[in-house]
């Protein structure tokens, strides 16, 4: 059975990890998310993806220790994206939803921490416990601190707690908590909303976020009024801003075609 499942529709693709009992990654689940996440950033007709987990109790618990005990090596090879397919993607320039539906932990977390924006069910719940197996969560412990408050990252790094998605949405990690049963509808409706902008403005946005973590403010501004990113050049050399520009004169929606 196919550990990915995926719905697209229009320009949106949904993908579904389903890998009974709890989701958990192996080597070669790794590898299929990598290749589907690949795919959805190179096709010109996809703007928007939403990643879920099968099942109503879990979203993903990370990696598989069964298949990690029967050989599979933490080292090996994951794929094109890195963990789960996407956590090292390299210039994925769309929005990524991920709709947490039931337990998220360890490298499952790191994984919803790889999309752009993060919806969870009111049932959903949350934790980094590899401190308390005497290992690193080494991608949270890039990204967390980046997305909420350093003292509150450090505090869930360090004690491996659970928590909720109510306190995960008083600190900025979770962007919306919603009942069990609206999750995907819900998640739809944000990725249609998203589906409907300006995909070079979204790309532009990303590469922005992505070159300046590191960069002073100036030099960073340097470089994208210099037009040094590609995605920015692309965007100020294309048919869509001129189309904004129309549209707004003429009031009337924008017709955005990615080019």
């Amino acid at each position: 059975m196919n550990p990915v499942k995926t719905k697209r529709d229009g320009a949106i693709l949904e993908v579904t990890l389903d890998r009974p009992k709890a989701n958990a990654i192996d080597l070669a689940t790794s590898r299929i998310m990598g290749e589907v996440f690949r795919d959805f950033r190179d096709d010109p007709d996809l703007r928007v993806a939403i990643l879920t987990g099968g099942g109503e109790k879990f979203f993903c618990p990370g990696w598989d220790l069964k298949a990690a005990a029967d050989g599979d090596a933490v080292d090996g090879d994951y794929g094109v994206g890195g963990f789960g397919g996407l956590q090292e993607l390299r210039d994925m320039n769309k929005p990524v939803i991920a709709a947490v539906n039931g337990i998220a932990c360890g490298g499952g977390l790191e994984l919803a921490l790889s999309a752009d924006m993060i919806l969870a069910a009111e049932d959903a719940s949350f934790a980094l416990p590899e401190i308390r197996s005497g290992t690193v969560a080494d991608a949270a412990s890039v990204k967390l601190p980046k997305r909420i408050p350093y003292h509150v990252a450090m505090e869930l790094l360090l004690t491996g707690r659970w928590f909720d998605p109510h306190e995960a949405k008083s600190w900025g990690l979770v962007n919306e908590v919603i009942p069990g049963d609206q999750l995907m509808d819900r998640a739809w409706e944000l990725a249609r909303v998203l589906a409907s902008g300006p995909p070079l403005v979204y790309a532009a946005i990303k590469e922005i976020v992505r070159d300046a973590e590191d960069s002073k403010f100036q030099d960073a501004m340097n470089r994208i009024t210099g037009r040094q990113l590609p995605t920015v050049d692309t965007l100020y050399g294309s048919e869509d801003n001129l189309e904004g520009a129309r549209a707004f004169a003429e009031k009337r929606d924008p017709v955005w075609k990615g080019r």
